[in-house]
């Protein structure tokens, strides 16, 4: 395996019976060791072995599929709605650089999070109660509603004319996109 901060990742080939090849342990892989490899760090890069095309972003996606359906569900119903919906829009552009940025800030955060919520909500701060509720989705949601609102700013100062004044907050969501 490619050691962490080298400058190459490694390569995985993809072969047309759909078998992964690892270059750098000369050795078959499987989706779930990739997935492995991405928690623990590891930059590699996946390409279709016939054709030498990127499909890195194919592969990672599976990833996510198949962790989906194993129901370790990590993406909301109405976030894969709201993601779908930008697909052709004018803010497509925009969204990938502002997933990348909040993931980015929220991992690198991870650990003063942690702490914090454990300390204002105990030490089962990320599992469930028996109601089936988590005690911290509540700031989580104050969170993403007040990220969502520095969006909202910043996409105003790029568009100034076809949003209302900076500070004017929008009072129909749906009527921002003609609906």
């Amino acid at each position: 395996m490619a050691e962490q901060g080298s400058k190459e990742p490694t390569v995985i080939k993809k072969y047309a019976n759909r078998r992964l090849y690892h270059t750098g342990t000369s050795s078959y892989v499987t989706l779930e060791d990739l997935a492995l490899m991405v928690r623990q760090g590891e930059e590699f890069q996946v390409t279709d072995a016939k054709t030498g095309e990127d499909i890195t972003r194919s592969v990672l996606t599976q990833i996510i599929f198949e962790q989906e359906n194993k129901g370790q569900f990590l993406l909301p119903i109405a976030f894969l709605r709201q993601l779908i919906q930008f697909y052709g829009d004018n803010m497509q552009a925009l969204v990938p650089r502002y997933l990348e940025f909040s993931l980015g800030q929220f991992m690198a955060d991870q650990q003063k999070l942690r702490e914090q919520f454990a300390k204002g909500f105990g030490t089962n701060a990320f599992t469930a109660s028996a109601f089936g509720q988590n005690p911290m989705a509540a700031a989580m949601e104050e969170q993403v509603r007040n990220n969502m609102a520095i969006f909202q700013e910043a996409m105003r100062a790029f568009t100034p004319f076809a949003a209302g004044k900076p500070g004017e907050a929008e009072a129909d969501p749906a009527r921002k996109k003609g609906k």
